[in-house]
């Protein structure tokens, strides 16, 4: 499959992939993993024109009154469906909301990550294997299997036994047990409760059931 052969279209969804050189493992503890998380949320509006080193760096007061001035929603410039941080690369299901907003998108959220972990780690050069990667997600029914394959990605690859005992991906908000509101937007698209959708998900932990479903959202060369 060629990638990106055609524009990214507003207002629709693309499952978006990006993998470490080498399969470098680049995510090693919970603060690396918080650090992506915190990026994901900030760089989807487009007036976030900040370093977030130099973000943190700002006075409580100064840094609240930015969030707050945040929560235009028309400054968008992606929606987030459904992701998982896995140790060497990143799955999201991602809403266009503005021209170029994924590319824009992508680009800050991994270009800063790679500035932190090469400073945390007295390192330089690229971080990861290129651009991102991204296929369009053409109908609901893909659209929900996906987010299962994603939930489901830390079990396939052996990290875990259940879902819910990997941190660092989206399950959390979907089955309800996120204290916060999460930074993820999928009710609109997405309509199941959650004990439904806890169920789905761990109906499907054989995990070749929703392949064929979900099959050309896929990216070619992910094999994990």
């Amino acid at each position: 499959m060629t990638l990106r052969k055609q524009e990214l279209v507003n207002r629709e969804y693309y499952h978006i992939f990006s993998r470490s050189i080498a399969k470098y493992v680049v995510f090693n503890d919970s603060s690396d993993f918080d650090r992506m998380i915190k990026l994901m949320n900030l760089y989807r509006f487009d007036n976030f024109q900040y370093k977030y080193s130099h973000f943190i760096e700002l006075e409580a007061t100064t840094q609240a009154l930015i969030l707050n001035d945040l929560r235009n929603e028309n400054d968008l410039l992606v929606e987030i469906v459904a992701y998982c941080i896995m140790p060497t690369h990143i799955h999201m299901i991602l809403r266009q909301v503005k021209n170029n907003g994924i590319s824009k998108y992508a680009g800050r959220v991994l270009n800063a990550y790679s500035r932190y972990f090469n400073e945390k780690h007295h390192r330089n050069g690229p971080l990861w294997t290129g651009r991102f990667k991204n296929v369009l997600v053409e109908k609901d029914e893909q659209l929900l299997h996906l987010t299962r394959y994603i939930h489901l990605n830390p079990v396939s690859s052996g990290l875990i036994n259940k879902p819910e005992d990997w941190e660092h991906s989206s399950y959390a908000e979907f089955i309800g047990e996120k204290s916060n509101k999460g930074i993820c937007n999928y009710e609109s698209v997405i309509d199941i409760e959650p004990k439904l959708y806890k169920k789905f998900v761990n109906d499907g932990k054989d995990y070749q059931r929703s392949q064929a479903i979900i099959k050309s959202t896929l990216i070619d060369d992910y094999t994990g």
